[in-house]
């Protein structure tokens, strides 16, 4: 079953008065309802321009861009951003509302019922992890992290079926970032939105994107999942910007369960009390460490209900590494 058409850019170019070249120049792109797109590149790339043309913030000077099929620019701008939730790395609360009410500014706009919003805000509020209690304090009274997981409860309080979000996380400190991250991938696979991402943070491109957009001085050089980036990049600048060459890097976009042995009877004989185990989602990066930690033959790749149905050798990664 083909996935639904989400975004469409369709030779889409923005050219700044007085700029002597385009920041995005002729860019065609599909992005795929319920995909995670991260848009990826160094700064003057063009990445914050293609997003902001998305909700009209910028207007691009020639092409289209479609949402779910109708050209945007045949929608009230007014209407098309509230349709749109949009987090950015400065949050953007208003300081004058409690964190409540900062949650309801769309619904509100929309003219949902009192009941309706107070159901959504306490939904969300668990969703992005806050106590209720945060409901009647002020954006001054959060934290940095605290704040943007305000503002992702505010750019979904409408319900959107698209996010975009420019550089988010790019003011937090790394522990965290890195939570934040991880708990708005929970996010993601609880409610598959379609996500526009933007970061200059290679890292943070490989783990939350299902594919990624690169692009360089206003052009896309390739938008791809993350392991045909590093292993099939399409020019000199992919491979230098993502490190294609970074055996870590490979060895983190590989799952266990794609790699691994069958678990055989030999294998339940011999035991596992002293065996490292992963599960079947975990890269064969962890695989490594755990190789290199227990100085074991094998690990064992367990299911849910903690039973080995795979092992990964150390064969087998460099088999990996290699394909």
């Amino acid at each position: 079953m083909m996935k639904k058409e989400a975004i469409v850019f369709d030779r889409v170019t923005k050219t700044f008065p007085k700029a002597t070249k385009p920041s995005v120049n002729e860019t065609s792109l599909v992005i795929e309802q319920g995909s995670f797109v991260t848009i990826l590149g160094a700064s003057g790339s063009g990445k914050t321009t293609l997003l902001k043309m998305v909700n009209r913030i910028i207007e691009p000077t020639s092409g289209t861009i479609s949402l779910f099929g109708k050209n945007i620019r045949e929608m009230p701008a007014t209407e098309l951003r509230r349709s749109i939730g949009y987090v950015i790395q400065q949050v953007g609360l208003f300081p004058h509302m409690t964190i409540e009410q900062n949650i309801a500014t769309v619904p509100n706009i929309l003219g949902w019922d009192r009941r309706k919003i107070s159901e959504r805000v306490d939904y969300l509020m668990d969703l992005v992890h806050l106590p209720p209690s945060y409901k009647t304090r002020y954006p001054r009274q959060l934290s940095g992290g605290q704040q943007q997981r305000v503002g992702i409860a505010r750019a979904m309080a409408g319900d959107p079926a698209v996010l975009l979000m420019d550089e988010p996380f790019g003011a937090i400190d790394a522990i965290t970032r890195t939570k934040l991250q991880d708990d708005f991938l929970e996010i993601q696979k609880k409610l598959g939105k379609t996500i526009l991402f933007v970061t200059h943070d290679v890292d943070e491109a490989f783990k939350l994107g299902d594919r990624i957009v690169v692009m360089n001085e206003g052009s896309i050089q390739q938008y791809d999942t993350p392991l045909n980036l590093v292993t099939r990049p399409a020019n000199e600048f992919v491979r230098r910007l993502i490190q294609a060459d970074d055996l870590f890097q490979r060895l983190q976009l590989m799952k266990a369960e794609d790699h691994m042995l069958a678990w055989t009877e030999a294998d339940a004989a011999a035991g596992t009390e002293n065996v490292p185990r992963v599960r079947g989602q975990d890269s064969l990066r962890t695989v490594l460490q755990k190789l290199l930690q227990h100085d074991a033959p094998y690990v064992a790749v367990v299911n849910g209900e903690e039973k080995p149905v795979g092992k990964v050798t150390l064969e087998q990664l460099k088999t990996a590494n290699s394909g």
